[in-house]
C-alpha cells in the first residue's frame, strides 16, 4: 500500500518524510487525481439546484490528499531535491497543470458556479462565503472558462509548457549555483576574510577532500567573501560567476527559457482578454493595474536616486582614498561598503556575530511571539523530517491549545535551492466540526557550525531569520473556515506585511535584549553596538532602496508590456535597468537567466511588492512604538485583523480595521533616512 494516498498515522497527521519513497510520488499523484476527478464529478452530477453547500464547499475541499501530497514533493524539490525527484518533477508538474485546467474549463461546474454567484446577493453568506465565492468564480472566468473550446485548448497547451519551463528553469539556476567552486589554496588569496569564514571554506574542501579552501555560490560562502575579500580580482571573478549564472550560451543557459516564459505569459493573458500579464496579475492585487505599480516604483524611485547618487559618489571617493580605485565596479560594493561602515560606525558583522548565536535568535524570535501573541514553542523529536538539520516544534497558545506543528530547516546543501523562504504541508481550516492546524516550515541558508564555532548569524541573516518566522506566524496563527483563504493566501503585495514587520523588532534593545548575547560569555550586547546597528540601519539605504526598485522594473519590463519583440535579453535588461544603474554595465552578467523569484517563484509582476509591503509594516510598527514595541493590545488588533483572517477579506480592509487608516508611506520614508525626520 502506498503510505501517501490514505491519511497519515503520524502525530498530528504530520508527513511521514522517512517511510516514503520518492518513486511512490508518481503513482500516489495519479490515483489522487483519478480521486479529485471523481470528486468533481459528483459535484457536476448533481441534480438538485446548485447552492454554495452542494457546489462552493465541496469544489473547495476537493482534492485535500492531492494538496498535501504535492506540497511534500515540491516543498523536497526546493530543500532536498536530486536527480529522482527532479526528473519526477517535470513529469508531474503537466499532469497537476492538466488536472487544474480540466476544473477550470469544466463547462458543467463552471454553469453550477456562475448560478450560484449569480444569486450570492439573496444567500445568507458570511464574509468569508462571499470572498470564497467571488474567488471560486474568477478562478474560472479567469482560467478559461468563458474561452470557445478551440482557445481553452490553446490554454492548456500553454499552461503545460509553462510548468516545465519554470521547472527547466529552477534546475537550471540549483545546477549552476552547485557547478562553481574557487579551490584557493595561497593564504594571500584570502587575506582579509573572517577565520568564520576561512573555517567554513576550509570545512567545504575537507569535505572534497581538498586542501585550502574552496568559495561556492551559497550565500554563506559568497556574502563573506565579497564583503570581506582583498583580492579584487578574486572577487570580481567571484562575483562574475554569481552574476552570470545561466547567462553562458551553454546546456544550462536560461535565456531562451526567460524569453519563452515571458511571450507564454502574454499570449496567455491576451487570450484572457487582458493586455499584458501585469494587467491579468495585478487584478488579483491591492496595486490592482501596472499603471499604479510603475507610478509608485518611479515615486519612489524620484525620492531614492538623490540619495543614492550622493551615497555613490561618496563610497568612490573613499575606494579611491584608501586604495585607488578609480572606478568603482559592482564587485566593490559590499567590501568598501563594509570597509565605510566600519570607519563611520566602528561596526561590521564579525563584532556582531558572537551576540547571534543561531539557538539563541531562534529562542529570541519565540520569546517576541510569546510577548505579543502568547505563543509557546516546545522542541520534539517525535516527528519526522526530510533531513536531520530540520528541527521540529509543536507551537501552544497561552490557554494551552495546540496551535501548529513548526519546522525550521538553516543550513545549505547540495539540494537545497539558495535563498530563504517560508512553505507550508498542511494548511489550517474548519470541516464537519473539525479544526485542522497548519504545519508550518521555514528554510534558510546559514552557516553550518563548525568544530570550534557554532552557527553564528549575521545581522542581515538575523533579520532574515524575523522576516521568515513573520510569514510562518501568518500560517501558525490561521483562524479561518476553507484552506484557500488561509494563513498566507492573501493578495501578494500583503504577504510581506506580516514578514517585513517582525523585521523591525531586530533594532529594538528592549528585543535585542533577550536573544543578543555573546556565545562565550553570556554577556547582552552592548547598548553602544545597539545604537550603531540603529544608527547605520539607514546606512546606503538611498543605493539599497534604488537596487530593490531596479529588480522590481526589471520585473514589470518583463511582465508589463508586449514582450514578444524582446529578442537579445542582454540588452532588453539593459534598458530596464538604465534609470537605476549606478555601477558600470558587466557584459558577462545578466539578471533575468537566474532571477527565481520571477520566473520559477510566484513573483512574476509582483517583485515591488516588498517596497509596497514595507509602506505597511512601518506603518504599522510605528503603531507599535507610539506606545509600547510589546504592546499587547495592539499586538491582538494585528493578529485579530491580519494574522489570522488570511485572504478572508480585502487586505485594505483588514489593515485599516487594524491601524484605523490607510497606510502612509511617510513612515517608511523616515525609516529610510530618505526624508527629514
Amino acid at each position: 500500500m502506498n503510505i501517501l494516498t490514505s491519511k497519515f498515522l503520524t502525530k498530528y497527521t504530520t508527513a511521514p518524510f522517512s517511510k516514503i519513497d520518492v518513486n511512490d510520488f508518481k503513482s500516489a499523484i495519479e490515483l489522487e487525481i483519478s480521486r479529485t476527478k471523481e470528486e468533481i464529478d459528483t459535484i457536476t452530477a448533481n441534480e438538485n439546484v446548485p447552492t454554495f453547500e452542494n457546489t462552493i464547499e465541496p469544489l473547495e475541499y476537493s482534492g485535500a490528499q492531492l494538496d498535501r501530497i504535492t506540497s511534500i514533493f515540491f516543498n523536497l524539490n526546493s530543500a532536498e531535491t536530486n536527480e529522482t525527484i527532479q526528473k519526477l518533477a517535470q513529469e508531474i508538474s503537466p499532469m497537476l497543470t492538466e488536472l487544474s485546467n480540466d476544473i477550470a474549463l469544466n463547462e458543467k461546474l463552471f454553469t453550477r458556479v456562475k448560478a450560484v454567484y449569480e444569486q450570492k446577493d439573496t444567500l445568507n453568506l458570511t464574509t468569508e462565503q462571499h470572498t470564497l465565492l467571488d474567488k471560486k468564480f474568477k478562478s474560472f472566468s479567469r482560467n478559461g472558462a468563458n474561452l470557445p473550446a478551440d482557445k481553452k485548448e490553446i490554454l492548456r497547451d500553454i499552461d503545460k509548457k509553462l510548468a516545465k519551463l519554470s521547472l527547466t528553469f529552477g534546475e537550471n539556476v540549483l545546477a549552476e549555483t552547485n557547478k562553481f567552486q574557487m579551490h584557493l589554496t595561497d593564504k594571500k588569496d584570502v587575506a582579509g576574510i573572517p577565520s568564520s569564514a576561512l573555517e567554513a571554506a576550509r570545512a567545504i574542501a575537507k569535505s572534497e577532500n581538498k586542501e585550502g579552501w574552496i568559495f561556492t555560490l551559497a550565500y554563506p560562502s559568497y556574502i563573506p567573501f565579497m564583503k570581506y575579500a582583498d583580492n579584487r580580482e578574486l572577487r570580481q571573478k567571484l562575483a562574475t560567476a554569481f552574476g552570470s549564472k545561466c547567462f553562458k550560451g551553454d546546456e544550462l543557459d536560461n535565456q531562451a527559457n526567460v524569453l519563452e516564459i515571458a511571450k507564454l505569459r502574454h499570449q496567455r493573458a491576451n487570450l484572457l482578454g487582458y493586455e499584458t500579464h501585469a494587467h491579468f496579475v495585478l487584478e488579483e492585487r491591492m496595486a490592482e493595474t501596472p499603471k499604479k505599480v510603475f507610478s509608485f516604483l518611479n515615486e519612489l524611485l524620484e525620492k531614492a536616486k538623490p540619495a543614492a547618487e550622493r551615497e555613490f559618489k561618496q563610497l568612490s571617493n573613499f575606494a579611491k582614498k584608501l586604495d585607488g580605485i578609480e572606478q568603482l565596479q559592482s564587485w566593490d560594493s559590499s567590501y568598501y561598503s563594509e570597509k565605510l561602515k566600519q570607519e563611520l560606525f566602528n561596526l561590521d558583522d564579525e563584532k556582531l556575530k558572537p551576540y547571534f548565536k543561531l539557538e539563541n535568535v531562534i529562542d529570541g524570535a519565540f520569546t517576541v511571539a510569546n510577548k505579543l501573541f502568547d505563543l509557546r514553542f516546545e522542541q520534539v523529536s517525535d516527528i519526522d523530517v526530510y533531513h536531520e538539520d530540520v528541527k521540529t516544534y509543536e507551537v501552544f497558545d497561552g490557554n494551552n491549545n495546540f496551535v501548529a506543528v513548526f519546522y525550521a530547516d538553516f543550513h545549505p546543501r547540495k539540494g537545497k535551492r539558495n535563498g530563504a523562504w517560508m512553505t507550508s504541508y498542511k494548511s489550517q481550516l474548519r470541516k464537519d466540526g473539525v479544526v485542522e492546524r497548519p504545519h508550518v516550515s521555514i528554510v534558510c541558508n546559514f552557516t553550518k557550525p563548525t568544530p570550534s564555532k557554532p552557527s553564528l548569524l549575521t545581522f542581515n541573516e538575523v533579520t532574515t531569520l524575523f522576516h521568515e518566522f513573520g510569514h510562518a506566524l501568518h500560517g501558525m496563527l490561521a483562524d479561518t473556515t476553507y484552506p484557500s483563504l488561509s494563513g498566507t493566501s492573501v493578495f501578494w503585495d500583503f504577504v510581506e506585511l506580516p514578514s517585513q514587520v517582525m523585521e523591525n523588532w531586530c533594532y529594538e534593545a528592549e528585543a535585542l535584549a533577550i536573544f543578543a548575547k555573546h556565545y562565550e560569555t553570556g554577556e547582552v550586547i552592548p547598548m553602544e553596538y545597539i545604537e550603531k546597528i540603529k544608527a547605520s540601519a539607514t546606512f546606503l539605504e538611498g543605493m539599497a532602496t534604488l537596487r530593490q526598485l531596479s529588480f522590481g522594473l526589471l520585473d514589470m519590463s518583463w511582465h508589463g508590456i508586449d514582450p514578444t519583440s524582446i529578442t537579445d535579453l542582454k540588452a532588453h535588461e539593459k534598458a530596464a535597468f538604465a534609470n537605476t544603474r549606478l555601477f558600470p554595465e558587466n557584459p558577462k552578467t545578466a539578471m533575468s537567466t537566474s532571477f527565481s523569484h520571477i520566473f520559477q517563484g510566484g513573483y512574476s509582476s509582483g517583485y515591488y511588492s516588498y517596497k509596497w509591503a514595507e509602506v505597511l509594516d512601518a506603518d504599522a510598527f510605528e503603531y507599535f512604538k507610539e506606545t509600547d514595541i510589546f504592546n499587547k493590545e495592539v499586538a491582538s488588533k494585528f493578529a485579530t485583523h491580519v494574522l489570522s483572517k488570511g485572504g478572508t477579506e480585502h487586505p485594505m480592509t483588514l489593515y485599516k480595521r487594524f491601524r484605523g487608516s490607510e497606510p502612509k508611506p511617510d513612515a517608511l520614508l523616515k525609516r529610510a533616512g530618505l526624508v527629514e525626520n
